[in-house]
């Protein structure tokens, strides 16, 4: 499978079952069924702003994600994403780390601080550094390049569904609050608390915590916690998990989540 998928054709667009009209180089594109008519399909209204300064992988983005059935908007340097995102109000961005203007990082950091959006941040580097920065400044997930387009879309999906998940937990909140030592989760409320300090968790760091709090001292594997937190059967994305419980320790402390190499992850509770 290519990394990316190239600018799309006219005669290409059309087998694609996409119609539209060009606009500055780009196709703006409605997705039609078999029958002419537009289909609902899982992303239908829900927006999603891809922050690119590529052409080529710009577009490819958004002709996937438009053929999910997302709003797409797109932007090319810091400020215009900020812009955007301020007056567009995104469900959720696809984050590029290198960007004209001020990179990703700061685009994650203004656009949190405004209002909270998962963001999938997107790295030309495999350096754990930079995705433990993204995590840091409220990245929800990221992704090396080069990429399937069909793992960027399946990604998209998991995080949105995550946002309705934490959304409806808040409405129907489970009693009680989850006490490990000096750990404190509150479910009702996506809170969690180390000797009484407020900790601030992203939804997927908060997920991934309850995860292994449900089974305490037990090890799940990076599988397991990927299909429970992520909604992601494919082997490949472990190092994602491997990168987000790197970044939970620095927040709750290293020696409450234990590693078993070559298994995986448990979260450790004091002695009875």
């Amino acid at each position: 499978m290519l990394a990316y998928q190239t600018r799309l054709s006219d005669d290409q667009a059309r087998a694609a079952g996409f119609t539209g009209r060009r606009r500055g180089g780009r196709m703006e594109q409605t997705h039609n069924g078999h029958n002419g008519t537009a289909t609902t399909t899982p992303g239908a209204q829900r927006r999603v702003l891809v922050v690119e300064d590529d052409p080529t992988i710009v577009d490819a983005i958004a002709a996937r994600l438009r053929a999910e059935g997302f709003q797409v908007q797109t932007a090319g340097d810091g400020p215009a994403a900020v812009d955007t995102a301020e007056a567009w109000q995104p469900d959720l961005l696809v984050l590029d780390v290198m960007l004209p203007g001020f990179d990703g990082l700061e685009v994650c950091r203004r656009v949190q601080a405004r209002r909270p959006v998962p963001v999938l941040m997107l790295t030309a580097r495999d350096d754990e550094t930079d995705m433990l920065v993204g995590l840091g400044v409220g990245a929800d997930d990221y992704m090396t390049k080069p990429f399937s387009m069909r793992e960027l879309a399946a990604r998209v999906h998991v995080l949105l569904r995550r946002v309705e998940r934490a959304a409806l937990a808040a409405h129907t909140p489970r009693s009680g609050i989850l006490r490990l030592g000096e750990l404190e989760i509150d479910h009702a409320q996506r809170r969690v608390r180390v000797r009484g300090s407020d900790v601030h968790l992203t939804p997927t760091e908060f997920d991934l915590l309850v995860c292994l709090a449900n089974t305490p001292r037990a090890v799940l594997s990076r599988e397991q916690l990927l299909a429970e937190v992520w909604d992601w059967a494919d082997a490949s994305g472990t190092r994602t998990v491997d990168s987000h419980i790197k970044a939970l320790r620095r927040k709750i402390g290293a020696e409450r989540i234990r590693t078993v190499h070559g298994v995986g992850y448990a979260l450790e509770t004091p002695a009875a």
